[in-house]
């Protein structure tokens, strides 16, 4: 580059043969003496080495030549300014280019260096160059580095040392040197040329502004150096690095045509540190929807708290998305559950609160909590201090009183639980790869539309995704893998889930989960569980296995359909219920398992695949459809494919509706349940009253409390053997377990009949 040529700038100062009255013996500013009609100063239009030179004798400490016309001072652009001159007679001085620097509006610009390195007169005749290099930027080789606050300069000489000698001074030269700054043909602007510093100090921010407004479609080339960031900057021209960035945490960097991690972990070198100012920016800047890693893998030592690194938001609600790449944890990093134990106190009337807690303040949001009376994957979602309170995500169950509970924070390679709400964040194409050590992705305490997709999660050290809140509303999990460590370890033994959910309207789609102790524990309703499979077998004998999907609730108005259940469960239960006894409202209500595959293997006759576990008395099924599966066991015949576990209250059957059990298929299970129930019955000696059993095959041990039809398929005979045209009726409920059905006729008879029998 030579702004010379390109752009026809004249740096070149007016030869002295043209006059004395523009060199000025002071700055060179409008007003300063001139060396025209000096008594010690005149022009020499013949010299020998020279041609054409001033002469002149030297009266001052600093003998000063300046040009007096305005030299412009270009960013990007360095002048090199060139002057011959030798000693005539008298002393000998010493030489060197002196400048004087102005602002745009013609003030000094103080504080910059003004002179070039001195060169000492040693001979009289002698020819002596001197030279210095001017420009806006700290690069080597620059002698006086003026910033971008420069405008123009006023170039000459400064002679010092002793007075009294003569000197003469060949014409002095400006030119454009910037190419030797420059690599050849690069379409690129230094941001050092307009005042980057590099040296980690003081703030290179409004340097690298002016560099980018200046590019003009060019990239910004930040040269070697350490450039210290310490107010936000946003690039709109693409980034090229060699040196690297130190941003303070406040201080958002973002590159709008170079928005990519590669990106960012060339301009910062940490890859965690990429990371973390990467997000920060996708959550302050407008220009992108999405964070792509660029198929990188960062590797952390400690969790990312994506509120730490974005500390300006404590809420967002515009889509983002994370994407392509993977978060990985160093095995020796800080990943150590936090463990608290505190007692505290428990009222039904307050579902979600634990009050009167000890050390709240030492309780992490986020902790697990366990004690007598707590389900399954239930967190602290918020705590207050002051008041000793912890709300709980969920409520507990028959835990009145006073107890102590243990608080397990796990550590999660992406915690989103500072902020107070993000709705629409997205995670696409990651790979969590926990090592054993760290967990995944923990969600805000509050937010909507959450989607997670196409991600795996490698063995989690506890939990893959986990809800503390309400952050799992319309949480959408699609097309997923989830690997766990425990493969080897009996299903009772396990400790790790792959998620967990406490709000409506969960979508969990086309997901697969390898051997944890459970794939989902869900509380909320309107549920979608659809295309997933999830397997969690193990090779012992006679094995126990543990629910797949837990719900938690209900009325939980859930679908579960098209699913492979592998080894597994599905477990519907109320275990959120502060007072879990029926005391009105649906009861078992809203819940469809339809089409799916089951299989088991391994496993003692007595395992089901569903398994209904009410917590306290008097609960009852009111809205259940059970269609269109298939249930199969390999290697064992089991009892059958529901149960309901009594472990603390049986499920009153009794009271049961819409019950809807069909379509199903059974292989190797013992009693294949229906609803309505078809039963045939031959009645082979005559009698009034035909007593028909349902054989253990209405649903969860249900009654015989209607009859939808009933059909003779043979003609009815009397003892003689005469066939009859009677009509009878029914009386449901008999027999000690209130599963038969008594088929009663106004005469002895015997023959065939069919029955549709209903247990709702």
């Amino acid at each position: 580059m030579n702004k010379a040529i390109t752009d026809g700038i004249v740096f070149q100062p007016t030869a002295f043969s043209a006059g004395l009255g523009v060199w000025s013996s002071e700055d060179g500013t409008p007003g300063s003496d001139t060396y025209a009609g000096s008594a010690t100063a005149a022009f020499v239009p013949s010299d020998a080495d020279f041609g054409g030179a001033l002469e002149l004798q030297k009266t001052d400490g600093t003998h000063r030549v300046r040009f007096m016309g305005e030299t412009p001072i270009l960013p990007g652009c360095y002048l090199r300014i060139t002057a011959r001159v030798k000693a005539v007679s008298g002393n000998l001085p010493a030489v060197r280019i002196g400048a004087w620097a102005a602002r745009g509006d013609g003030t000094h610009l103080g504080g910059v260096t003004e002179a070039g390195p001195a060169t000492a007169l040693t001979a009289y005749g002698e020819v002596v160059q001197v030279s210095a290099i001017v420009g806006t930027g700290n690069r080597s080789g620059v002698d006086m580095v003026w910033g971008t606050q420069a405008a123009y300069g006023h170039f000459g000489i400064d002679l010092t040392g002793p007075d009294g000698g003569i000197v003469r001074v060949d014409d002095i030269e400006i030119e454009d040197v910037t190419a030797a700054f420059l690599r050849d043909l690069v379409p690129w602007v230094d941001v050092r040329d307009y005042g980057a510093r590099g040296d980690g100090t003081g703030d290179d921010a409004a340097a690298f502004e002016l560099a980018d407004a200046d590019a003009d479609g060019r990239a910004v080339f930040v040269s070697a150096g350490s450039y210290r960031i310490a107010s936000s900057i946003t690039m709109d021209s693409p980034m090229i690095f060699e040196g690297r960035l130190q941003a303070t945490t406040g201080a958002i960097v973002s590159f709008t045509k170079s928005f990519d991690l590669p990106t960012y972990i060339a301009a910062f070198g940490d890859e965690g540190t990429a990371l973390r100012k990467g997000l920060q920016a996708l959550l302050n800047n407008a220009d992108h929807d999405s964070l792509d890693m660029g198929g990188r893998r960062v590797t952390l030592d400690a969790p990312l708290d994506m509120r730490d690194a974005v500390p300006n938001r404590s809420s967002y609600a515009q889509r983002r998305i994370l994407r392509n790449g993977q978060i990985g944890a160093a095995p020796d990093g800080d990943w150590a559950p936090e463990v608290v134990t505190s007692q505290a106190r428990y009222a039904a009337e307050a579902p979600t609160r634990l009050t009167q807690v000890t050390n709240v303040a030492n309780v992490p949001v986020g902790a697990l909590v366990t004690g007598a009376g707590v389900g399954r994957e239930i967190y602290v979602r918020s705590r207050n201090v002051s008041a000793q309170e912890i709300t709980l995500s969920q409520p507990l169950s028959d835990a009145a009183g006073v107890q102590t509970y243990t608080f397990t924070r796990f550590r999660y390679l992406l915690d989103l639980s500072g902020f107070s709400r993000l709705d629409a964040f997205q995670i696409d194409g990651i790979e969590f790869q926990c090592a054993e050590v760290a967990s995944g992705v923990l969600l805000p305490p509050v937010g909507v539309a959450t989607k997670i997709r196409d991600c795996t999660f490698n063995r989690p050290g506890h939990r893959a995704i986990t809800s503390h809140g309400a952050g799992c509303q319309g949480l959408m999990v699609e097309r997923c893998n989830f690997m766990s460590f425990e493969g080897g370890t009996p299903a009772q033994n396990r400790v790790s889930v792959a998620m967990n959910a406490n709000a409506n309207d969960i979508k969990i789609r086309d997901n697969r989960a390898s051997q944890f102790r459970h794939f989902l524990v869900t509380s909320g309703a309107q549920g979608l569980i659809a295309g997933n499979h999830f397997f969690q077998g193990d090779a012992s004998a006679n094995g126990l296995r543990t629910a797949g999907i837990v719900v938690a609730l209900r009325a939980c108005n859930t679908s579960i359909l098209g699913n492979y259940v592998d080894n597994c469960f599905v477990e519907w239960t109320n275990e959120r219920e502060p007072e879990p006894d029926y005391a009105g409202g649906f009861g078992f209500a809203g819940l469809t398992i339809a089409d799916n595959v089951f299989l088991c293997s391994n496993v003692a006759p007595s395992f089901s695949f569903i398994v209904l576990k009410p917590f306290g008395r008097d609960h009852r099924l009111n809205g259940l459809n059970i269609s269109g599966n298939n249930f199969r066991a390999s290697g064992v015949v089991i009892d059958r494919v529901e149960r309901v576990d009594t472990s603390f209250a049986p499920l009153d059957v009794g009271a049961s509706r819409q019950v809807s059990v069909s379509n199903n298929s059974f292989n190797n299970v013992e009693f294949a349940i229906a609803n309505p129930l078809r039963v045939r019955h031959a009645q082979n000696s005559v009698a009034d009253t035909w007593v028909v059993g349902t054989g253990g095959r209405l649903p969860f041990g249900g009654e015989a409390r209607g009859v939808d039809s009933l059909v003779y398929p043979s003609r009815l005979r009397n003892g003689a053997n005469v066939s009859e045209w009677v009509m009878p009726y029914v009386s449901t409920g008999e027999g000690p377990d209130r599963d038969r059905v008594h088929v009663i006729f106004p005469e002895a008879v015997r023959g065939d009949l069919d029955l549709a029998v209903r247990m709702d």
